[in-house]
């Protein structure tokens, strides 16, 4: 799964709509429907607020682990 797929996969998961991560990652919610799409790349930070807000590691997010890891902390 890339992590188009896998951000779209978290949100449905979780019973979001793009409003509501797109707020919890500071973007608009078009800038965020252009990340599900691929039509934009999601630069590191928001990747590193997804992880956070869904309390799941990079690797995860990212697509490449399927083990759901918490979000490492400090």
């Amino acid at each position: 799964m890339n992590y188009t797929e896998r951000i779209k996969s978290l949100r449905e998961d979780n019973d979001y709509n793009q409003t509501v991560v797109a707020t919890a990652i500071h973007v608009a919610q078009t800038t965020y429907s252009d990340y599900e799409k691929g039509k934009v790349r999601i630069p590191v930070e928001c990747l590193i607020e997804l992880a956070k807000f869904y309390n799941v590691d990079m690797n995860y997010i990212c697509g490449v682990s399927d083990v759901k890891n918490e979000y490492p902390k400090k």
